[in-house]
């Protein structure tokens, strides 16, 4: 609900509505308001909301133009000149809502968007609902008209207040001419989760100005000065936990570590004697407990088998795989989540699993791995992995698996993983290391695909240092106006790895690829869901001044990963879908047949 900072109501007449509803050169009539009496002018209030912002963490603002929201960028600008911020420009809203998602996911700290009204409000929409289920701490400032000239039909004027609904931690409506100091700290606040029960999360600040918009004649930038730029560690965070108790019960127990488990979850298992079963984008898929392509083995440890699955410690959120969903809803399997904190991407008492906010009750829960059972865990996994290896070289071309091999093998620094497939064949086939080698990033509050190359680029920036994503074509596609970075605008060091099978791939693997190989529904799956396209990638690619360039084998791949990244770039990997289903019933069953093996030894 939103919170309304009340004023009186001017008795004035609204301007009249425009015909013009895209013209945002000339979006705002003049206001016709009576004397504002002690109130604040616009430039005043919005130097007073830069000044709280930045006081309480805001370290990038990303903003697109508007006139509406005018005294926020003027004032943005003159922070921006004394050192105080960093301005990014976006010309499309819904890529500076992405790129502040990102950039507040490299950094750790509140990141804002800046838009004029109306419908640039409504483009913020998709990051707003990914920061909610991510917890990640997203400022909305959405400027607005005042309350006279509210649902009077004037230009570029709806509902904002409130717009966001529940995918916000707090909203408020600052009128016109109000001191907004109050209500920018308690959205930081909301903002950064310090609220008691409640998880850091997106706010929403509707800023409404009235005329006039623009700073008074004689003013002028402050003279610049050198900013003082944040620094991201670049040392992989590697958590050391006592060895288990020998009091601890003997239980055959997993690790499983969802996304954004971070390095405890690894710190657990080796403390444990536990395997540890984790996605890519858990921060924690790495050491000598951590199993490759493990969710080709929970069939192996289910009812019937030799040594089944007792226990599940969960870490994170699991997002990735049905094998790993069908594990947490085992009867015969108890299953733990470590939350020591409020959590954003489930409501209390929704799942089953019970929640410890201790790490000495966890381990209570989970006890310790009997003497074979990590060995076995190990040995199967290693075998699995011979068996993946073998049959990905023998694909003349580039396959899925074979590129998120390749792709986790070779990023350093930051890595984002796009939606879809992608993150998925990374899942299968990326061989944990013994340290990590990079931070990796994923959009997986709501898993969409919108908005990937605008969180890599805000990643990017945020986190200065060299970041690779991996998506798809049709992820690529999406977003592939979070390509344009204006004249003068930071070019971050960010590859940009485009699997391009010229549609959407993923679906080939779930029930639709089954209904397309029986042609019961004709050309409806590949045209409803396969979404063939003919985009030429190097052509988009010179439009927007990205250099390009295209393989289709692994080796081809394997020698551009190994190149340094300098500004940005498109590694365009050609592959053909239409195999993809038979590929991965070839690699299943090699697995099979490995892993039965090494368990019956």
């Amino acid at each position: 609900m939103v919170t309304s900072l009340n004023e009186p109501s001017p008795d004035t007449t609204p301007d009249p509505a425009s015909d013009t509803a895209t013209d945002t050169s000339s979006e705002d009539a003049p206001d016709s308001t009576p004397g504002a009496g002690t109130q604040l002018s616009a430039l005043a209030a919005a130097r007073i909301a830069v000044g709280v912002l930045v006081d309480g963490g805001v370290q990038h603002v990303v903003v697109s133009p508007g006139s509406r929201s005018a005294p926020m960028a003027y004032a943005l600008a003159e922070a921006s000149a004394e050192g105080r911020v960093e301005l990014l420009v976006r010309i499309d809203e819904r890529s500076a809502g992405f790129t502040a998602l990102g950039l507040a996911l490299a950094t750790g700290s509140p990141a804002a968007v800046l838009t004029t009204s109306g419908t640039a409000v409504g483009n913020l929409m998709p990051a707003v609902m990914e920061a909610n289920h991510a917890a990640v701490p997203l400022v909305v400032l959405s400027a607005d008209r005042p309350d006279e000239l509210r649902g009077t039909g004037a230009n570029q004027t709806t509902v904002q207040p409130d717009l966001f609904g529940e995918q916000v931690r707090f909203a408020v409506d600052v009128p016109a001419g109000a001191d907004p100091e109050r209500a920018i700290r308690t959205g930081l606040s909301a903002a950064t989760g310090a609220f008691p029960d409640l998880p850091p999360g997106p706010v929403q600040l509707n800023l409404a100005f009235r005329d006039p918009l623009v700073p008074s004649p004689g003013e002028k930038l402050p003279a610049a000065a050198e900013r003082q730029r944040y620094r991201i560690g670049t040392e992989p965070l590697i958590m050391n936990l006592p060895p288990a108790s020998a009091e601890l019960p003997e239980r055959r127990t997993v690790v499983l570590a969802g996304h954004d488990a971070g390095p405890v979850a690894e710190a657990f298992a080796r403390a444990h004697g536990l395997p540890l079963l984790a996605e890519p984008s858990s921060n924690s898929r790495f050491g000598p407990n951590a199993v490759g392509p493990y969710r080709l083995l929970l069939e192996h440890f289910g009812p019937g088998s030799d040594q089944p699955i007792e226990r599940v410690v969960l870490f994170g959120r699991p997002t990735l795989s049905r094998p790993v969903a069908a594990l947490l809803a085992r009867a015969d399997v108890q299953a733990a989540l470590y939350q020591p904190v409020p959590v954003a991407w489930y409501e209390p008492g929704r799942r089953t699993e019970l929640p410890l906010e201790s790490l000495a009750d966890l381990a209570d829960f989970a006890g310790r791995g009997p003497s074979t059972w990590l060995d076995t865990w190990l040995l199967a996994g290693s075998a699995a992995q011979h068996a993946l290896d073998r049959i990905l070289p023998e694909e003349a071309r580039a396959t899925g698996p074979a590129v998120g091999s390749l792709v986790w093998k070779h990023a350093r620094g930051q890595l984002l993983l796009g939606s879809s497939n992608g993150i998925r064949d990374v899942d299968l086939a990326g061989l944990p290391a013994p340290e990590p080698a990079a931070t990796v990033y994923a959009n997986r509050g709501l898993a969409g695909i919108d908005g990937t190359i605008s969180t890599a680029t805000g990643i990017a920036v945020g986190g200065r240092q060299e970041t690779t994503v991996l998506l798809g074509d049709v992820t690529f596609l999406h977003d592939a106006g979070g390509l344009l970075l204006g004249a003068g605008e930071e070019q971050p060091p960010l590859r940009i790895v485009v699997l391009n099978d010229f549609g959407g791939a993923i679906f080939d693997l779930l029930e639709h690829g089954a209904v397309r190989e029986a042609g019961t529904y004709g050309d409806a799956v590949e045209r409803l869901f396969g979404t063939p396209h003919t985009v030429d990638t190097a052509a988009l690619a010179a439009a927007y001044g990205v250099r390009h360039c295209s393989v289709s084998t692994t080796a081809a791949l394997a020698e551009a990963l190994k190149q340094p990244i300098e500004g940005r770039s498109i590694l365009e990997v050609r592959t053909d879908r239409q195999g993809l289903r038979a590929l991965h019933a070839r690699i299943k069953e090699a697995v099979a047949a490995a892993v039965g093996g090494v368990l019956a030894r």
